[in-house]
């Protein structure tokens, strides 16, 4: 078949492959092509949450978590002097990964789940490199 219009949206072209095509309501992307970090392309990925709402991209349902919010390159610059103001060097940009999590406030309860993350973390081969509690 025949397209009308000079680019045929059905054709393979960059990472776009119709192969993978389908309804996706709910779901927005936003990406710089070339990898590059901006402060536009996180508003735009705000933007795309602001209007998914009528799928129920709003984050208010308390029991659920219903996954509301954006995705972005981890800001090593940032967790790298965080770190360090804590005694850790961290490995260079890419070669680490960080994670968050919710622990029990109660700090028996926490240290159980940190020793058993830790523990996680050395029976995949990972070194574990440390904890920070975030500001809030």
């Amino acid at each position: 078949m025949q397209s009308q219009f000079p680019h045929d949206p059905r054709q393979r072209e960059g990472l776009y492959d119709p192969a993978f095509e389908h309804d996706a309501c709910g779901v927005g992307f936003v990406v710089n092509m070339h990898g590059e970090k901006s402060h536009q392309i996180v508003w735009q990925g705000l933007e795309i949450l602001v209007n998914l709402t009528h799928r129920g991209a709003c984050g208010c349902d308390p029991l659920t978590g219903d996954g509301a919010g954006i995705l972005i390159q981890m800001p090593h610059e940032f967790f790298s002097a965080t770190m360090a103001e804590l005694g850790m060097k961290l490995p260079a940009a890419g070669n680490y990964g960080i994670g968050n999590i919710f622990l029990p406030p109660d700090p028996k309860e926490r240290r159980y789940c940190e020793e058993r993350l830790e523990k996680i973390c050395a029976d995949e081969g990972q070194k574990f490199l440390g904890w920070r509690d975030v500001p809030v």
